[in-house]
């Protein structure tokens, strides 16, 4: 029974995030008018910042676990964008984009997890 409570307290999570992730990209394709996949990019880079922040909240005990289930798992997974992600780099290579293609994958990895180490500090 308490598998099937965190399956809905996920996927209810993940609906907002979601929906929270397509609102950004069209907000940020507005602004943008780059070709460079930015939408994405500052999804998972803002993505991980929160992660980081409710990591450590969840570590000081201020997020239940139950919590963290919904914030971390369902809101922020249905947040950031890692299939998105994939899909535009394959795109960019099939392009012939290999160095936009190297540079995107390293800055976001990179800022992601520079990202998330902030936010986690943040929290404490």
């Amino acid at each position: 029974m308490e598998t099937i409570k965190y399956a809905l307290i996920t996927g209810a999570g993940s609906f907002i995030g979601g929906a929270s992730r397509y609102l950004v990209s069209i907000a940020v394709q507005f602004a943008s008018k780059s070709g460079y996949p930015i939408s994405t990019f500052i999804v998972n880079i803002a993505g991980s910042f929160l992660i980081g922040l409710i990591l450590s909240a969840w570590e000081q005990d201020i997020v239940s676990d139950t919590g963290r289930i919904f914030l971390a798992t369902g809101i922020m997974g249905g947040f950031t964008t890692f299939s998105s992600f994939s899909q535009e780099i394959m795109l960019m290579l099939r392009a012939g984009q290999t160095g936009p293609a190297l540079l995107y994958i390293g800055s976001s990895v990179i800022f992601g997890l520079l990202a998330c180490i902030l936010g986690y500090f943040v929290g404490k």
